[in-house]
């Protein structure tokens, strides 16, 4: 008997059910087979033309990515745009492409939880808990962490950038302030800036600030440390291929999960 797409579509939604997604979100698989036997497994952040050349190259015919191809639903596919490229490029080479996005930010385990971990924190309160359904509970976007002993803002973003293991952030607020009540977001975490407010957070960690409003949240007192979107989910989406590759020997398979190499941020700096 052989790995099936099926297989890594369960495996991944019993870990984060689809029943947690945002509302505007989509998952699941979104080129592909479910039918289709698995060679091997290559988890990425984003699916990219860089990463579907890297999987024709390992010789992996399924793609595991976060964020998802087909967030926007085309309404054409072809070469004009990137998108079509992609989905016309993975079709051809009969790779399948499961994504898993806000399910596996939300779900115990997943994103948030890891990245709080890798921060170095053991335990924490939910920041937005999502409405219980089919006796999914206590599961939520973003974590909430009351530090054993204050910090300063300065402090932290350098263990920020120990933990993540990156050369640079950026940071709203005195370098002196004292943090003592924390909130950390992975990727783009501004829609629940009020609500981390609200549950007492003198420092936010996350991604994709926009400037504006980090400025307001910084006049009222707020640390803000803007350490990247990709920067804050990668290194929790490597440990998640590495889950991945647990439970598949868990179900008595060989098959391999690859932690892409070409996996990369969007942004550079010089």
């Amino acid at each position: 008997m052989k790995l099936k797409v099926s297989h890594i579509k369960e495996l991944m939604e019993n870990f984060a059910p689809v029943e947690l997604k945002e509302s505007y979100d989509n998952v699941g698989l979104m080129v592909g087979d479910l039918e289709s036997s698995v060679t091997s497994v290559l988890v990425a952040l984003d699916c990219t033309l860089e990463i579907i050349d890297e999987a024709i190259e390992k010789g992996c015919n399924t793609i595991v990515t976060h964020h998802p191809l087909l967030f926007l639903k085309p309404q054409s596919i072809t070469t004009d745009t990137i998108q079509g490229r992609k989905i016309i490029k993975l079709i051809k080479n009969d790779i399948n492409l499961y994504s898993c996005h806000t399910n596996l930010d939300i779900t115990r385990g997943g994103l948030n939880d890891i990245i709080t971990k890798l921060l170095g924190y053991k335990q924490w309160d939910i920041i937005e808990h999502i409405n219980p359904c089919n006796n999914i509970d206590n599961q939520g976007i973003g974590r909430i962490v009351t530090l054993n002993k204050p910090v300063s803002l300065l402090e932290l973003c350098s263990a920020v950038k120990k933990a993540l293991q990156i050369e640079y952030l950026r940071y709203a607020g005195d370098e002196s302030m004292l943090i003592s009540k924390l909130a950390i977001i992975n990727g783009s975490g501004e829609d629940y800036f009020k609500a981390s407010k609200k549950q007492g957070a003198d420092c936010i960690i996350t991604g994709d600030t926009t400037y504006h409003y980090i400025s307001e949240y910084s006049e009222e007192g707020i640390g803000i440390i803007d350490a990247g979107h990709f920067e804050t989910e990668w290194p929790a989406m490597k440990i998640v291929a590495e889950i991945l590759q647990e439970k598949i020997i868990k179900l008595g398979y060989n098959n391999s999960v690859f932690i892409a190499e070409n996996s990369k941020p969007a942004y550079k700096f010089i």
